[in-house]
């Protein structure tokens, strides 16, 4: 998908200043300019977002190189560098606010207050702003200003104690899960402040913590821990509660198959040739599977250990089993279904040439998430922003274009 600079998603005429960095500020604000939002993003003279450091791999043109980190979230926004410790930094910050629909931030607790940025002086010039901090703990508590980095989540809210092979050591994620999480939770969580200002006229402080995500994503695994008060184990590529539903190795590479319901076991037992399973009590229902699956699971795996995956795949599709290949990145990045959905768009940026990106996962019929501009260079609009701050509204012209800096 090439770029659309004139396209108008259903966010259009939403102002998002944006003074976060890294990945959980930058997705979710990245997740507000597909949906159409203005968003500009403020950065530290000189080094700009930690990410821009974050390579290699560098998509590199004539004049200059980005690393791969910093282009997957920051897409459709325009990038002021401003320096905050300076008061002219934070005038400017001040009048881009006045006029700002939402404000982004994820510096450490009560930092934005000591320069004057703080939700309440920024909420007294104007109301309606919806203020979102992305934190590590929360802003208040025991651990209030303790920095959030996902790898520590990750650690310390019990994701790593059920990942990874049950003999094996706690593992993390193979991405930064807990950020991407939060990223989407504040997204969320701006969207219905934004719908409820429509209502009271006034905006609000939203909070999002990387721990408070990371919690919430425990999700039936937490669950189970708070019904039985005994510790959930970790189970490599199996599952707690139902089987079959883990990869088994065929003759050439690994498959994955998700048995879902008695009807589907059954069917899986018709594409084995197992008979002699289906028929089984034991194994009749999922609770019994679960009871004995260290009987069962070697048994399936040695009779998928004897044709290659494709044909396996092919005929539990056929026989309406859920299952997929164990693909690598690359294979998925050239999956059918990625092409075929336009799941990658194309962006081409102004120093840092051709790069592709994938693409926004909301799919709106009527006003469709789009690409409009490429990740910018550090600084690459400081002049818009201190001239006029903001695009133009849609349906008319911007009310901060005639004004000046304080």
């Amino acid at each position: 998908m090439p770029f659309h600079p004139d396209a108008r998603g259903p966010l259009a005429g939403i102002r998002v200043l944006d003074l976060s960095r890294v990945l959980a500020g930058p997705l979710c604000t990245m997740t507000l300019g597909d949906l159409g939002a203005d968003v500009l993003k403020i950065e530290r003279p000189g080094t700009g977002d930690d990410t821009r450091t974050w390579g290699p791999p560098w998509s590199a043109g004539a004049e200059g190189r980005e690393s791969a980190y910093y282009l997957c979230v920051n897409r459709n926004k325009r990038s002021a560098a401003v320096d905050l410790k300076s008061e002219d930094g934070r005038a400017l910050v001040r009048r881009l606010a006045r006029d700002a629909d939402v404000l982004v931030e994820n510096y450490a607790p009560g930092m934005m207050d000591g320069w004057g940025l703080g939700y309440d002086a920024l909420a007294a010039d104007n109301p309606g702003l919806v203020f979102c901090s992305i934190t590590g703990y929360g802003s208040d508590g025991p651990e209030a200003g303790r920095p959030g980095y996902d790898f520590a989540v990750q650690a310390r809210s019990g994701w790593m104690s059920i990942t990874g092979d049950p003999e094996g050591a706690p593992t993390k994620a193979g991405i930064a899960l807990v950020d991407v999480l939060t990223g989407q939770n504040a997204a969320i969580g701006i969207l219905a402040a934004l719908r409820e200002r429509e209502i009271s006229g006034r905006g609000q402080r939203v909070e999002v913590a990387l721990f408070d995500s990371a919690m919430a994503g425990l999700v039936n695994v937490a669950q189970a821990a708070l019904v039985t008060e005994k510790e959930p184990r970790r189970w490599g590529n199996a599952h707690a509660t139902i089987v079959p539903y883990q990869t088994f190795d065929a003759a050439d590479r690994p498959v994955a198959v998700a048995v879902g319901n008695d009807a589907q076991w059954r069917r899986l037992c018709g594409v084995l040739g197992a008979d002699d399973l289906r028929d089984d009590e034991r194994f009749a229902t999922n609770p019994g599977r679960v009871e004995h699956r260290d009987v069962l699971v070697p048994l399936l795996a040695a009779r998928f250990a004897v044709r290659d995956s494709a044909s396996w795949l092919a005929d539990m599709e056929e026989a309406g089993v859920p299952c997929a290949p164990v693909q690598t990145v690359g294979e998925a990045l050239r999956d059918p279904v990625l092409r075929e959905r336009g799941g990658v768009w194309e962006m081409q940026g102004a120093t840092y040439g051709a790069v592709r990106t994938v693409a926004s996962p909301v799919r709106l019929a009527r006003t469709p998430a789009s690409a409009r501009l490429p990740a910018p260079a550090l600084g690459e609009h400081t002049a818009e922003a201190a001239d006029f701050g903001w695009l133009p509204r849609p349906g008319g012209p911007s009310e901060s274009a005639t004004r000046t800096l304080p």
